[in-house]
């Protein structure tokens, strides 16, 4: 079965040939970014004997090279612990490959995301705004970790969103002080995860590599559902890594400090929270680089580059006889999605009546995360629907230009977490959106106003009720993966 759930409703209408070839390479991408197929591969079971990631899965330069292999008969008990959106498919990986070997474990994932463990526990939590399935799910990480003896093996799992699903807020700061600093920081403000990071790490027990100390001494494996870093230095001091807190991270209480006077969150944080980073107890600070090479882990992760969801979508655009080139591949291009689809419509409309700067028949990809900065809307949306609206406004009326975008996991911004309503009720969490030129001649023709839904972030309805919006399997947190086909005249 293939990940996207509504292809005949997507393809019942519009540039039928376009969307069907869309359709096509969009699923290669989203199955690339599939944990339980990417954990399978990092994983080789002979007998006794378990073989664990390579080369391929850790980054260069690594202390310990080669795979990690161990001898079953000489190890204790086994658990699995970990957080993040999908993270059931990793963990499932691991229950298949172990079997009766695996003691047990606990896994955070997002709230609506179907359970597929039978011997891992599974606690629900809520994304991007954390809650107390969240805090719930740490301490029961750490009734099972304060047992932890030395012949025991733990894997960790973690993958984008255990920014929020692996929450434990620190002794003094209250759950709901935390939820607020982030909403206000990430939804009002609109201010990138990377300045969030070191505001969210020195609010918790958990986070900041913090995880790490606690499963001391099991010899433990990381194995982290991201792209593979280009070296172990990288690993230790990008601030792009310092989200998964099973690593350690470098920064401190002044670092989380300034972020918050730069997003002017500091003010309006709650007086616990402002308290407790002013005194910087050095007792609770984050993990630091030494300490965390001298535990002598192994790291492994379970998406290498050459293997991501851009990579594997270009060459099926490719094998369906289509011009390939990426726009953008990173974490760093930080832009509101709607920009970014008016720009990328723009080049395509270009191209189409010029060929030029690309020459038809040609596909466009593109892959990070893209912003939405919401302020005080309390629609139903995401960044991914948000591109699309944005595009579909744009490339009205031409006739071979289709434009996608989805996230990665399934899931396309909150959902239902901050609507409510019979009318929301009926919709379901959309991971992004498939238009076309006919997308805004049918919106005008049916009342439905792109321009207001993208204005309030309410874009989930209009394209549910246009059958624009995507609707997928929930996976693993890999970014977004856009697409803009501009087609040959035949």
């Amino acid at each position: 079965m293939g990940r996207i759930l509504n292809a005949s409703t997507l393809l019942d209408h519009g540039h039928r040939a376009g969307r069907r070839l869309m359709l096509d390479i969009l699923e290669a991408g989203l199955r690339a970014a599939d944990p339980y197929y990417a954990t399978l591969g990092a994983l080789r079971r002979d007998g006794d004997m378990l073989t664990v990631g390579g080369d391929l899965y850790a980054p260069a330069h690594s202390p310990l090279p080669g795979p990690e292999v161990i001898d079953l008969r000489r190890v204790g008990r086994i658990f699995v612990l970990g957080a993040g959106k999908g993270i059931q498919g990793a963990a499932r990986a691991l229950e298949e490959t172990l079997g009766d070997r695996l003691t047990g474990g606990a896994v955070i994932d997002k709230h609506g995301t179907p359970r597929c463990l039978e011997r891992i526990e599974v606690v629900y939590g809520a994304h991007p705004i954390p809650d107390e399935g969240c805090a719930r799910g740490c301490e029961r990480i750490l009734e099972i970790a304060a047992d932890l003896r030395p012949a025991d093996l733990v894997f960790t799992l973690q993958g984008n969103g255990t920014g929020s699903l692996l929450t434990l807020p620190a002794e003094g700061v209250s759950l709901e002080d935390v939820r607020r600093v982030v909403y206000t920081f990430q939804i009002e403000r609109g201010g990138p995860t990377v300045d969030l990071i070191p505001i969210r790490n020195h609010l918790d027990r958990m986070k900041g590599g913090q995880f790490s100390r606690y499963l001391q001494p099991a010899r433990v494996v990381h194995l982290i559902a991201f792209y593979r870093p280009p070296s172990y230095a990288e690993m230790l001091t990008s601030p792009n890594y310092r989200w998964l807190h099973t690593l350690p991270d470098e920064t401190t209480f002044a670092d989380a400090m300034e972020r918050m006077h730069k997003w002017g969150v500091w003010d309006s944080a709650p007086q616990a929270v402002r308290d407790y980073l002013t005194r910087g107890n050095w007792r609770h600070e984050t993990l630091k680089n030494a300490d965390f090479e001298a535990m002598r882990s192994r790291v492994f992760f379970i998406f290498p580059p050459e293997l991501g969801m851009v990579p594997t979508a270009r060459a099926r655009a490719e094998q369906l006889g289509l011009r390939t080139h990426v726009l953008f591949d990173n974490y760093t291009m930080l832009v509101e999605a709607g920009q970014a689809g008016r720009i990328v419509a723009n080049l395509a409309l270009r191209s189409e009546r010029a060929a030029d700067p690309f020459t038809p028949p040609v596909a466009l990809l593109s892959s990070g995360e893209m912003l939405v900065t919401v302020g005080q809307a309390r629609g139903m949306g995401g960044r991914n629907q948000e591109y699309g609206v944005s595009a579909a406004l744009e490339i009205g009326g031409t006739q071979r230009i289709v434009m996608a975008s989805v996230d990665s996991d399934g899931t396309d911004g909150p959902g239902h977490q901050f609507v409510t309503g019979d009318d929301y009720a009926a919709i379901p969490v959309l991971t992004g959106a498939l238009v076309d030129g006919s997308t805004l001649p049918r919106a005008a023709a049916q009342g439905v106003d792109l321009a207001a839904g993208l204005k309030q972030h309410n874009t989930s309805p209009a394209l549910y009720r246009l059958g624009d919006g995507i609707v997928a399997t929930p996976a693993m947190s890999m970014g977004d993966l856009s697409v803009t086909l501009i087609l040959g005249e035949d």
